[in-house]
């Protein structure tokens, strides 16, 4: 078995269809036990599937700096109830809190950020595995939430800023 890195000695192939144009980028290590074919989509193939959606703004009711501790706090929250695959964000009494579940069945809350700068008059679920793997980006955080169903949270990694919009869940 070869321990060596994939990488080392690799053949790259660019196969073709018949017309000339590229199918696949084809990666293979030099004793051929390491093998990855990627296939290339046409860009009209692309645009189908992919909606082009438009974000036209909302009023973000609520924004503040997430804390480590915080997000320490919802990924074990999140682990504790881990079929849950969103939660819930409401403010009560100036506090945000998360909660996850129902309680018919298994639930949980927890205050993910106290002393709150404004108020939700709807609570709106979103994506566990997304909230946390974006707070879990390197960079200073700002997380806005609004009560129009959308909330985002921008990341400034020092060298670029990113936004990431997400919709509230059904």
């Amino acid at each position: 078995m070869n321990t060596s890195a994939p990488t080392e000695n690799a053949k790259i192939t660019i196969k073709k269809k018949q017309d000339g144009s590229p199918e696949s980028l084809e990666f293979e290590n030099a004793t051929g036990d390491f093998h990855n074919s990627y296939r290339f989509m046409s860009a009209n193939l692309v645009q189908a599937r992919v909606k082009d959606t438009q974000f036209k703004g909302v009023t973000w009711n609520v924004e503040f700096v997430p804390t480590v501790a915080s997000i320490q706090r919802l990924k074990w929250q999140s682990q504790a109830n881990a079929e849950q695959a969103n939660f819930q964000i409401r403010t009560e009494q100036g506090d945000l809190k998360f909660y996850f579940g129902d309680h018919s069945s298994h639930a949980g809350n927890f205050v993910f950020h106290p002393g709150i700068r404004g108020t939700l008059k709807r609570s709106w679920s979103y994506p566990v595995k997304a909230v946390i793997s974006i707070l879990d980006l390197v960079g200073d955080k700002t997380f806005r939430i609004s009560d129009d169903g959308a909330a985002q949270i921008t990341v400034d990694s020092g060298l670029a800023v990113y936004n990431y919009i997400l919709p509230a869940q059904s």
